[in-house]
């Protein structure tokens, strides 16, 4: 028997900005039902970026206890996985338990229900042998999976993807990590800074594709000085698995060999799975496709890594907010993906905001380009050991404001603060070269960015 329910809103998947949305609706007194099929608060707290960067700052310690001799002393540093899978475990609420964010989202005011949720036309979602009639909005928020590319050999065996990696109480003796994007650049340092002999295999001819190529060859250099194996421009033909051991072909005749394989080749929307085409969507698309106000079609609206606008929570939480205040009856601007930052926490940091230059250039704008070394910095300098990086920044010449820029160093991401105002607000270049930049910080390399700019 099919039970047939009419709510207000009806938020399929509870990842950050379907959680938040879900919130925030029911506090606001409408009657929310969230349908998850897996844990509430989806990828991020549990297998993404609060568990990694849990691991990051661990691996990190070690490196800065290595740097000492040369600067303060002498050390020996000796780790120990123990206490990064304890505190892993331990952040995730016993073992990947949501108990408590299923306790706040219903002393919130929302309904739960477990399961995974399909579309079923408009206004109505259909999870198990329950359909949903939603009077006001459908919200969805059903992010995406580890894409698994069709490898001779791989199917079937062991690999990993980004979640076993984190659950691991062990570190293998032995890493192999395909794709050499963040997760697989993140996660291949922190093993091998943990005493794993990491290899990292990536089809571009650089690390870090999406990022300047600046950035990639420098994390490769700093990945070649510690030791691990990176093969760039290197397309993978075979895996095998025998005898607990993983071989891995490219075609460039080399094999790698581990105990452990990574695979880190992107993330995909599944259309299909949540009914997408009972609203009228191509479900061979690649995202769910959205209006500027993230409308879907009448009364659906998405949010997250399905609607394609950068897989990264603060993105998800900002598209949540927009559809909150749609759904509420509240003033709301359209979406702004000019300056939209994103963080890969490798060590040194890299991040960016805005246009890479050849995405300014493939646009039509007259660029120019400015870029300060981190290591002739004074800060650089005073910093001396693990100061690799620069700051990039791309100028609309026309303009005079930047459209993007890149900050790779010892605190990349945070320097990136200063640099994504900078595009969001248009602030005329003329006016970042007479502000007034704290000395000594890494932030006013800036200044050296700026005196190099030209087309």
């Amino acid at each position: 028997m099919t039970q047939t329910d009419t709510v207000d809103v009806v938020v399929l998947g509870l990842g950050p900005g379907g959680e938040d949305a879900a919130e925030r609706l029911a506090v606001a007194g409408l009657d929310v039902v969230g349908i998850e099929g897996n844990l509430v608060g989806g990828e991020c707290p549990y297998w993404g970026c609060v568990p990694s960067k849990m691991m990051i700052r661990a691996a990190n310690l070690l490196a800065e206890g290595r740097r000492i001799p040369g600067m303060a002393g002498s050390s020996t540093v000796t780790a120990d996985w123990a206490p990064v899978a304890t505190r892993i475990r331990d952040e995730a609420t016993d073992d990947w338990d949501d108990a408590a964010a299923v306790e706040r989202f219903v002393g919130k005011g929302g309904r739960l229900v477990r399961g995974w949720g399909r579309l079923d036309g408009p206004g109505r979602v259909v999870v198990g042998d329950r359909v949903f009639e939603a009077r006001r909005a459908i919200v969805v928020n059903t992010g995406t999976k580890a894409f698994v590319p069709p490898i001779d050999g791989l199917a079937g065996t062991p690999y990993w993807t980004n979640r076993e990696a984190i659950e691991t109480e062990v570190v293998p003796a032995r890493l192999v990590v395909l794709g050499g994007g963040a997760i697989g650049a993140e996660l291949g340092q922190v093993f091998a800074r943990f005493g794993a002999a990491v290899a990292v295999v990536e089809g571009a001819d650089r690390l870090l594709p999406p990022e300047e190529p600046e950035a990639g060859r420098l994390i490769g250099e700093v990945f070649a000085g510690d030791g691990i194996g990176v093969h760039t421009s290197a397309r993978v033909t075979a895996v095998r698995h025998e005898e607990g051991r993983f071989t891995v072909t490219m075609d460039t005749g080399t094999h790698v060999h581990g105990d452990r394989l990574l695979v880190a080749t992107g993330r995909h929307v599944d259309l299909a799975a949540i009914g997408a085409g009972t609203i009228g969507v191509d479900e061979e698309e690649r995202v769910l496709p959205t209006d500027d106000h993230l409308r879907v079609c009448d009364g659906v609206w998405a949010v997250g890594d399905i609607t394609g606008k950068g897989a990264f929570t603060h993105v998800s939480m900002y598209q949540a907010d927009i559809v909150v205040r749609q759904i509420l009856g509240e003033p709301v601007t359209p979406a702004d993906y000019r300056a939209v930052p994103r963080v890969t926490f490798t060590d040194p940091e890299v991040g960016s905001v805005g246009l890479s230059e050849a995405a300014a250039r493939q646009a039509g704008l007259r660029v120019r380009t400015g870029t300060g070394q981190v290591p002739t910095s004074t800060r650089g300098w005073i910093h001396k050991a693990g100061n690799d990086g620069f700051i990039k920044l791309v100028e609309d010449a026309a303009r005079a404001v930047l459209v993007g820029a890149t900050s790779v160093g010892p605190v990349g991401g945070e320097v990136l603060g200063l640099l994504t105002l900078a595009v969001h607000a248009e602030v005329p270049t003329e006016d970042l070269r007479h502000m007034i930049y704290a000395y000594p910080t890494f932030h006013r390399g800036m200044l050296d960015a700026l005196a190099d700019l030209r087309e």
